[in-house]
C-alpha cells in the first residue's frame, strides 16, 4: 500500500493523533486507535523524523508521511463453512447467521465460528480493518440465536457502521417466543422498576445492563452501575387458555450483551428454551396443551431471532435494511403453540 501524505490544515487539533485523523481523507479510515498503532511502529514521519507521541503538538502547514504497509494477516484461520448471504459489495457483507455459530473466536470456541468463515469466504476483498485482514464485527448476536448481522470489509465501512450502531441509528428488531403475556393493565408489570407502558401497550424497559456479581457468564439488571440499556417488546400474538406464553416483538434502542433475555427475565417473561435467564417458569400443559407444552419444555435454545436488520450503507448513504423469516425449529415451535390455542 503507497505511503500516506498528509497536511496540517489551519487551526488544527493540537495533538498529532487527533490533527491526522481530521485530516485524513474518509477513504484512509484512519482512526485514532489505528494512528496510535502506526505512531508506536514508527511508521509516521513529521517533519523532525518519526513521531513518537501521539500528543505531540503540531503547526499548520506542516506535511507527514504515514506508512500504511499491507494489512497484516490475523491468527484466527480462515474456514470454508457454509454461510447464507443476503447481501454482498465491496464493503460489507449481510449474514442471516444459523443458531448454533459463535460470531467470534474465543477461549472456548477457537474454530468454527463466523469470522473463520468470513475470512474464507471474503479471501482477497478486505482491505483491512485497523491494519489487519479481517472482517470487522460491529454487532453480535449470541452462539443460540439466529439471523441477522452485518460486518465490515473496509476501515472506513467499519467506523460508519460503528457509528450507526453506537448512535442507534441502525434498527433491530427480534422475534421471540416467551412464557407469560404483556398486559398494560398488569399490576405487577407496572410497579417494576425501569418498566414503563408507551402508547399502543408498547412494553419499555430501561435499566443499566452489567456483569453479574457472582456469574460472570451472566449479565445483571442494575440502576447505579453498568451500561444503559434500553428495550421495547410488542407482544404480536399469545398462546395459551388462560394466556401462558406469546410471539413477541422486541426493538433494541441499545444493544448490550444478553439485553433482550435479561430485559424479559426481569419482566418474568423469560424466553422459552433459556436455560440461564428462563427463569423458573415452565409450560402448563393444562394452559397450552400437552403438545404444545412438550414442544416448549424440549425446544433446544433461546427462541430469539435477529428478524430485521437497517442501517445507512457506510459508503452510499443509502439505506438498507433486511428481512429473515424465522428458522425451522421456531416456525415448529409456533405452529405447536397455535395448535394448542383454541380459536375463540
Amino acid at each position: 500500500m503507497p505511503d500516506l501524505f498528509l497536511t496540517i490544515p489551519e487551526n488544527p487539533p493540537e495533538r498529532v493523533d487527533k490533527a491526522l485523523a481530521t485530516a485524513a481523507p474518509d477513504d484512509a479510515a484512519l482512526s485514532r486507535s489505528r494512528l496510535a498503532k502506526l505512531i508506536a511502529e514508527g511508521a509516521v514521519h513529521g517533519p523532525s523524523g518519526p513521531v513518537r507521541d501521539g500528543k505531540a503538538k503540531v503547526s499548520a502547514g506542516e506535511t507527514y508521511r504515514i506508512e500504511l504497509g499491507e494489512p497484516t494477516p490475523v491468527e484466527t484461520l480462515p474456514e470454508k463453512i457454509p454461510l447464507n448471504v443476503v447481501y454482498e459489495d465491496g464493503e460489507i457483507i449481510v449474514i442471516d447467521k444459523p443458531a448454533g455459530m459463535v460470531v467470534h473466536p474465543a477461549p472456548g470456541s477457537p474454530s468454527g465460528t463466523l469470522v473463520n468463515a468470513l475470512l474464507a469466504h471474503c479471501a482477497g476483498s478486505l482491505s483491512g480493518i485497523g491494519g489487519e485482514a479481517r472482517p470487522g464485527i460491529v454487532h453480535r448476536i449470541d452462539k443460540d440465536t439466529s439471523g441477522l448481522l452485518v460486518a465490515a470489509k473496509s476501515d472506513r465501512a467499519h467506523q460508519a457502521l460503528a457509528r450507526q450502531f453506537e448512535d442507534h441509528s441502525a434498527a433491530r428488531r427480534y422475534l421471540a417466543l416467551a412464557y407469560g403475556t404483556i398486559d398494560p393493565a398488569d399490576p405487577r408489570l407496572r410497579g417494576l422498576p425501569g418498566v414503563a407502558f408507551e402508547p399502543g401497550g408498547l412494553l419499555r424497559i430501561t435499566t443499566r445492563l452489567g456483569r453479574h456479581p457472582t456469574d460472570r457468564q451472566r449479565q445483571a439488571i442494575s440502576f447505579d452501575r453498568g451500561r444503559h440499556a434500553v428495550t421495547r417488546a410488542r407482544m404480536l400474538e399469545r398462546f395459551g387458555t388462560p394466556p401462558a406464553a406469546m410471539l413477541v416483538e422486541c426493538r433494541l434502542e441499545t444493544g448490550r450483551t444478553h439485553q433482550i433475555r435479561v430485559h424479559l427475565s426481569h419482566c418474568g417473561l423469560g424466553l422459552i428454551g433459556d436455560p440461564v435467564y428462563g427463569g423458573a417458569r415452565r409450560a402448563s400443559a393444562r394452559a397450552l396443551g400437552p403438545a404444545a407444552a412438550q414442544a416448549a419444555l424440549a425446544f433446544p435454545r433461546q427462541a430469539l431471532h435477529a428478524a430485521f436488520l437497517g442501517f445507512s450503507h457506510p459508503v452510499t448513504g443509502i439505506w438498507l435494511d433486511f428481512e429473515s423469516p424465522l428458522p425451522d425449529d421456531m416456525t415448529a415451535l409456533l405452529e405447536e403453540l397455535r395448535a394448542g390455542t383454541p380459536v375463540p
